[in-house]
């Protein structure tokens, strides 16, 4: 029986040979950079092709109100609106305002929850875009006490 670090091991060199003889998926590791190095919410979703974001009910944030540690700050998002197609997760004072991006399909059930650093004290938003472009939004503040983002 294996362990765990011999499978990872193993892992590791089937995708290198994969990746050296050219079979191995170049957009497997692809990402929105736009979205990623977006400074704004409006500018994340833009870059997934969103309109400009209206605040709504059917989208739920569940965080923390006093983040003790800002390095693992837990975050659950969900959706009630129909035909959606990504759930997006931001800090807006983080270096990198984008943590996470859901895609949702009619399989998937629209309800995600991550962990988060943060490094100051910032509203985080969840923003739920669907298949017509329309995105809708709802935000919290989370207070850190200790940064997680270097500080």
């Amino acid at each position: 029986m294996q362990n765990r670090r011999e499978t990872l091991k193993q892992s590791l060199a089937v995708a290198g040979l994969l990746g050296a003889t050219g079979l191995f998926p170049q957009h497997a590791f692809a990402f929105n950079r736009a979205a990623f190095e977006a400074k704004s919410v409006a500018d994340a979703v833009k870059a997934y092709g969103g309109g400009a974001p209206v605040e709504s009910k059917d989208v739920t944030l569940t965080a923390p109100d006093i983040a003790e540690n800002g390095a693992v700050v837990p975050m659950a998002v969900a959706s009630t609106l129909p035909n959606l197609k990504h759930l997006l997760v931001m800090v807006e004072k983080n270096p990198n305002s984008l943590v996470a991006k859901f895609d949702v399909s009619d399989a998937v059930e629209a309800n995600f929850s991550t962990r988060a650093k943060m490094g100051q004290t910032s509203d985080v938003y969840a923003v739920a875009i669907t298949k017509d472009n329309k995105a809708f939004f709802t935000k919290k503040e989370v207070k850190v006490t200790l940064g997680g983002c270097g500080g």
